[in-house]
């Protein structure tokens, strides 16, 4: 459990992002879906999500308030 100060907290789901928003909290960021799914080959499907390392990355960075 991470403790209660610790409020920029980022969750990465490649399915629906129901329920997260307990861990993540008010402060948090929820990366995943928001729509009922998807029938592509994966790679598209992760890009047109941001399932991608540098959009996650951009997500992780902006949540701390940190520059590229």
């Amino acid at each position: 459990m991470l403790p209660p100060e610790i409020t920029r907290r980022v969750a990465i789901e490649e399915a629906a992002t129901l329920g997260w928003e307990r861990y993540v909290g008010l402060e948090g960021t929820v990366v995943g879906m928001h729509t009922f799914g998807q029938s592509a080959p994966f790679k598209d499907v992760e890009e047109e999500f941001g399932f991608t390392p540098k959009r996650i990355a951009a997500v992780a960075r902006e949540a701390v308030g940190a520059k590229a």
